[in-house]
C-alpha cells in the first residue's frame, strides 16, 4: 500500500467530516454568540478569554501528548488496516463527538467539569462517583507522565555520549521560561499576538538549538522527578495565561512543524507500507475486540480529552461560535491525522525494534531526510517534540486534578440547603497538594504495577463523559443518537476489556489480585453509572409525558 493513499485519504475524510458532521453537531447543540464562562466568570487565574489560535494550540497540545503516536503503533500488531479504519471512524463519529460535546456542555454549565454536568443532568450521587474515579485516574496519569518525562530527560554518567535526554531536558526548561515571558508580553504588555507568535517561535527554535548544542542540565532520573513535581505544582496554581496556556500554545508549533515535516517527507519519499494490512483477530493472546479500541486511545477517542475540554479549555473560550467547533471537533481530527502519520511510520519500519517513540522518530526522520534534514538531527528533533508533548499532558493533568479535588471538596451541602463548613481541600493549594501527594505515592509504589488497567480506565472515562453529554442533550428535549451510539459502543468496549483483565489476572500461574480487584471495582462503578443514568433519563422522559 502506498502511504500517500492513507495520508490523503485521511485528510479528505477529516475535511469533509469537519464541514458536514461538525457543522451538524454545532447546529444541533445550538452554538451561539452568548457570553462564555471566560467572560462571565473571568478571574484571570482559571477563567481567561483568549484568541482561538492560542486555545487551539493549548488544547491540541494537551490532548495529543504522546498518545496518538504510542497507541496506534502498539495497536498495529493487528495490522495497519483495522487501526487506520478505527482512526477514521473513531475520530469523526466518536472521539470528535466526545470532545466537542464535553466542551459545549461545559460551556453551558459555567465552565464546570463533567462531574457537575452529571450532577445537573443525572444526579449528585452519579457526580460523586465520577469525580472520585476521574481524580484517582488523573493522579495515576500524573505519576506515569512524571516518570516518563524524568526518564526521557535523565542523563547517565556511565554513558556520556548519550545526550538526547540532557538535550531534551535543557530545551524543555528553556521552554518554560519562554512561555512565562510570552504570557507577560501578550497579556500584560498587550503585544500583538501575531508579532509575539513570530518572536516566540523564533525563540522556541533557539531553545531547541541551545538544548541540542549545550545540554547543560545533566541530572539523573530522581532529580528530574523532583524538578517536575515542583514545576507541576507551579503550573497548577499559577494563572493559566502566565504559564500553561502560552507554553502549550508555543509547543503546539513544535507539533505542527513535526507534522508538516512528516507530511512533506511522505510526499517526497512516498514510502510503501511494508507491514501486513491484517494479521488476525487474535495476536499475542489479545483479541482485536476490545483491545484495538482500548490501545489506540487518543488516536480515536480518549476519556482524558473530556477532562481537558471541560477542565481547562472551556474556561478560556472567547466565543462559543465558531471557536468551540474549531477547538473541540477540529483538534480531534488533527490528532487523528497525527495518528495516521504514526501508522505510516510504523508501517515503513515494520521490523524495527524499540519503543513507539523510537520507531516513530526513526520513520519520520527518514521521511524528513527527503528534503535535506539529516536523519540524526531529525531523530533528536522528534524526540524533543515527543517529550515536550508528554510534558504538556503532565502539567494539564495536574491542573485538572486540582479542579476535580476542588469540586469534590466543595460539592456537598448540609441541612436546610446550607453549605457545610468549608472543606479545606476546596482551597487551590491544598487541592494541588492532595493531587500531587497521591501521584507521588503511586510513583513510589510503582505505577507500572497497575498501569495495565489504565487503558480500560481511560476509555471508561470516555463512556461516562458521553453519558453526561447524552443526559445534557436529552434534558433539552432532543434526541441524541449521535452520542447514544458511541456511548453504547464505548461501554461495550470497556466492560469487555475489564472482563478480560479480571479473568487474565485471576486465571494464571501468577495471579495479580490487585489488578483483578481494580478491574472488578471499575466494572461495578460502570454498571452503577449506567443504571443511574438510565433510571434518571427514563424518569425524566416519563415526567414530561
Amino acid at each position: 500500500m502506498n502511504s500517500l493513499v492513507l495520508l490523503f485519504g485521511g485528510i479528505f475524510v477529516f475535511l469533509v467530516a469537519y464541514i458536514v458532521y461538525g457543522g451538524f453537531l454545532a447546529k444541533k447543540w445550538g452554538l451561539s454568540d452568548a457570553p462564555t464562562p471566560a467572560h462571565s466568570k473571568r478571574d484571570d487565574i482559571d477563567y481567561v478569554p483568549a484568541d482561538v489560535k492560542v486555545i487551539l494550540g493549548h488544547h491540541f497540545s494537551s490532548i495529543a501528548g504522546a498518545g496518538p503516536i504510542t497507541g496506534p503503533i502498539l495497536a498495529s500488531v493487528f495490522g495497519w488496516f483495522p487501526v487506520y479504519l478505527w482512526i477514521l471512524v473513531g475520530s469523526v463519529f466518536i472521539g470528535g463527538v466526545h470532545d466537542f460535546g464535553s466542551l459545549v456542555a461545559s460551556l453551558r454549565t459555567e465552565g464546570k467539569g463533567i462531574g457537575e454536568i452529571i450532577k445537573e443532568n443525572i444526579s449528585p450521587r452519579a457526580k460523586s462517583i465520577f469525580n472520585w474515579y476521574a481524580w484517582l485516574t488523573i493522579t495515576l496519569v500524573v505519576a506515569a507522565f512524571t516518570d516518563i518525562c524524568a526518564a526521557t530527560f535523565a542523563f547517565d554518567p556511565a554513558k556520556p555520549e548519550l545526550l538526547t535526554g540532557a538535550q531534551a531536558g535543557t530545551a524543555s526548561v528553556l521552554f518554560i521560561f519562554l512561555a512565562i515571558a510570552f504570557g507577560l508580553m501578550v497579556y500584560r504588555k498587550n503585544a500583538p499576538l501575531a508579532v509575539a507568535s513570530v518572536a516566540g517561535v523564533a525563540l522556541l527554535a533557539f531553545c531547541i538549538w541551545f538544548g541540542y548544542a549545550f545540554p547543560i542540565l545533566k541530572f539523573n532520573k530522581l532529580t528530574w522527578q523532583i524538578i517536575l513535581m515542583v514545576y507541576i505544582t507551579a503550573a497548577s496554581i499559577m494563572p493559566v495565561w502566565l504559564l500553561l496556556q502560552p507554553r502549550d500554545y508555543l509547543c503546539s508549533f513544535l507539533l505542527y512543524a513535526m507534522m508538516i515535516g512528516a507530511f512533506l517527507g511522505i510526499i517526497i519519499r512516498h514510502p510503501v507500507i511494508e507491514q501486513p494490512a491484517f494479521t488476525g483477530f487474535v495476536v499475542k493472546n489479545q483479541t482485536l475486540f476490545p483491545f484495538l479500541f482500548v490501545t489506540v486511545a487518543c488516536g480515536a477517542i480518549s476519556g482524558f480529552h473530556s477532562l481537558i475540554s471541560s477542565g481547562t479549555t472551556s474556561k478560556q473560550i472567547n466565543r462559543e461560535k465558531p471557536d468551540a467547533q474549531i477547538i473541540g471537533y477540529g483538534s480531534m481530527l488533527i490528532e487523528g491525522l497525527l495518528a495516521i502519520i504514526a501508522i505510516i511510520a510504523v508501517g515503513y519500519v515494520a521490523k524495527a525494534q524499540g519503543s513507539p517513540a523510537q520507531i516513530f522518530a526513526n520513520g519520520v526522520a527518514w521521511f524528513m531526510s527527503g528534503f535535506g534534514v539529516p536523519e540524526s538531527v531529525g531523530k533528536v528533533f522528534i524526540i524533543l517534540a515527543y517529550s515536550a508533548f508528554a510534558l504538556t499532558s503532565l502539567d494539564t493533568a495536574t491542573r485538572i486534578g486540582r479542579y476535580l479535588m476542588q469540586e469534590i471538596a466543595s460539592g456537598s451541602k448540609g441541612s436546610n440547603n446550607e453549605k457545610k463548613r468549608a472543606n479545606p481541600f476546596s482551597n487551590i493549594y491544598l487541592a494541588t497538594a492532595a493531587t500531587i501527594a497521591v501521584s507521588v505515592a503511586f510513583l513510589v509504589y510503582g505505577y507500572q504495577k497497575i498501569w495495565p488497567i489504565f487503558g480500560s480506565a481511560n476509555q471508561l472515562l470516555a463512556a461516562l463523559a458521553l453519558l453526561a453529554v447524552t443526559a445534557w442533550v436529552v434534558k433539552k428535549g432532543k434526541k441524541s443518537w449521535e452520542t447514544i451510539v458511541p456511548l453504547v459502543f464505548m461501554f461495550s468496549v470497556t466492560l469487555t476489556a475489564l472482563f478480560f483483565i479480571i479473568r487474565n489476572n485471576l486465571v494464571t500461574e501468577k495471579p495479580n489480585y490487585l489488578l483483578a480487584f481494580m478491574g472488578a471495582v471499575l466494572t461495578f462503578l460502570a454498571i452503577l453509572q449506567i443504571v443511574e443514568g438510565v433510571r434518571v433519563l427514563i424518569l425524566k422522559k416519563q415526567n414530561k409525558n
